[in-house]
Parts: C-alpha cells; structure tokens; sequence
C-alpha cells in the first residue's frame, strides 16, 4: 500500500470529484439549468462577463425551446441557471486534468503496473465519453423540445455512476489486495442486486427527466389504486411505477442476503460492508418515499440522489470483499 500511496491518493480523488460532479449535476438538474448553454467548447468557454456578453448569451437562450417556456425569465433568472450550468462543464474539464495530468506523471515515473496502465487508459476513455455523452445529451434539449432526452440523461448519469464504480474498484485492489475465499454464494447475491440498483439508478434518472416525480404523490397506491391504468399509457406514470416496485425488490432481497449472510460471516469488514449495505438501503427507502409525498422538493430529490451513489459505493465495495480472487 505505502508502495501505491500515491495512487491511492489519485484514485480516490477522482471518486470525490466524480461524487462531486453527480452533486452539481444534480443540482443543475433539479433547477432546469442544463439548457441555459446552448453550444459546446472542450478549450475556453469563458463566462459571460460585460452587460453586453449575458444580454447577448441570454438572447440566444431565449430562442431555444426551454428558452420560449421560460419566456418569463430576466437576466438574473438567466443568471442563476447558467452559473450551475457553467459550474458543472468546468467541473468536468477539472476531473479530466486531474485524471490525466498524474496518469501521465505516473507513466513517466513507472509507478503504474502494466494492469494499472491498462484500468487508468479505460477510465480515461470513460472520462472522455462522459463528456460526449453531456453534450449529446443537452443537444436532445436544444432542437424541438424543451427538456432533454430521459434516455440520454439516464445514459449520462449511469456512466457517471459507473465511472466512479469503476476508480473505486482499482483503489480497493490496492488498498485490500487480498480477500477470503468461500463467498461465492454470497458475491452471486450481490452481482444479482448491482443488477437491480443499476435498473433502479436508470429508472431514477427517467423520473428526473420526465419530472414524475411530482405525479402520484401518494404511498403505497398510485392515488388509489395499485396499478392505475397510466402505468401502461403514460411514460411518467410507467417510469414510477417500476421505481417503486424495484424498491421494494432491492430491500426484501438486502434484508434476504443481510439475514441469510450475516450468520456465515465473521471478519469485521465483511459485517461492515453488509450492515452498510443494509443501513444505506433503509435509509434511501424512507426517503424515497418522503420525497415522493412531498412533491420531489429539491433538497430531498438531490439528497436521494446522493444515497443512490452511496448505496451503489457499498455495493461496489461488498462485491469486492466478497470476491474470490
């Protein structure tokens, strides 16, 4: 470990900026600020600084199709949506210097494995595409309607998520270079429910972009009834009904492994991990279902946001612990 300190260092730093990225985009999400740049520039993109320079930023925004809803807006609501905006794409441009400066450096120093090198080269590329796939994104938002794709931001924000999943993996390998053997079952488990949080993280971003999140403000029937007929005629009503039920899937099946796991279990970390696992489920599934009765208020939609990410952590880190080799 005192060996790969350094890049330790570097891993983890990644994973807060990508933790920090999903907090911002959240954010810019939740505020309808996504939009508020209309082109895309991978050098420069200096603000907006003179009178002149926002009036003229703000025009153009006020030609695209959010622009025409938001026809309401002055220059200071144009203002706060794009600092957001702004905030965020500099952000990115940080986390890809901060990949690639130290990788460069460690390839120039010979600290990184042929292993590393081959996992840093994939992150980098996840990087890049990351970047390509906002832009894509943002561009669904900018011809003939005034949101941007569900599709294309449940994309963006699974590889986001996955990105991170990913840095963290490395860091673990050089942090717990061994683990105990003999949990084959209980991994099996586990790569079974990163399947259903991944559905469930897809699912999420599809309630963010289609804003259902503010329909059916009811638990546990969808008004009143369990199925309404919108499930199967509205994509909104659709997408909140599965998120609801794979909730609920994801917390029998934790309390299953939690209950059937804990009894063949006995190392600290393993417990840990578990019970972190279990902790992060509950807690995200009463907020769920706060933020659902209260009309998905921005302060609790990013908070569930926030334990979606941790809870796909946990998982990430149980997996490796419980790997068997």
């Amino acid at each position: 470990m005192k060996k790969n300190k350094s890049v330790i260092i570097w891993l983890f730093s990644g994973c807060l900026l990508i933790f920090l990225m999903v907090v911002i985009g959240g954010i810019t999400r939740l505020t309808d600020s996504g939009l508020s740049m209309s082109s895309w520039k991978l050098i420069g993109s200096a603000p907006p600084i003179s009178i002149d320079e926002w009036t003229e930023a703000f025009n153009i925004y006020k030609t695209t199709p959010e622009g025409k809803v938001n026809s309401q807006y002055i220059l200071n609501d144009f203002k706060n949506i794009y600092f957001w905006e702004y905030l965020h794409r500099m952000m990115g441009r940080l986390l890809g210097l901060v990949f690639l400066i130290p990788f460069i450096y460690f390839l120039i120093t010979k600290k990184l494995t042929n292993k590393l090198i081959i996992q840093s080269s994939v992150l980098l590329l996840m990087g890049a595409s990351q970047g390509l796939i906002g832009w894509w994104m943002v561009k669904s938002g900018l011809v003939d309607r005034p949101d941007v794709s569900h599709y294309r931001l449940a994309i963006h924000l699974t590889t986001a998520f996955l990105t991170c999943s990913y840095t963290l993996w490395i860091a673990l390998s050089l942090v717990i270079p061994s683990t105990i053997k003999g949990f084959r079952r209980i991994f099996n488990q586990l790569l079974f429910l990163l399947i259903l949080v991944l559905a469930q993280i897809v699912y999420g971003a599809f309630i963010a972009g289609l804003k259902s999140g503010r329909i059916y403000n009811t638990w546990p029937k969808m008004g009143e009834e369990w199925m309404p007929e919108a499930v199967f005629l509205d994509p909104g009503s659709g997408a909140q009904f599965i998120h609801r039920t794979l909730a609920i899937l994801i917390l029998g099946f934790i309390l299953y492994i939690w209950k059937t796991s804990t009894k063949l279990v006995n190392s600290k970390i393993h417990i840990i991990g578990l019970g972190s696992l279990l902790l992060i489920v509950l807690s995200q599934t009463v907020l769920g279902i706060f933020t659902l009765l209260m009309g998905a208020p921005i302060v609790l939609a990013l908070t569930h946001q926030i334990l979606a990410f941790f809870l796909l952590m946990s998982l990430v880190f149980c997996l490796f612990i419980f790997k068997e080799a």
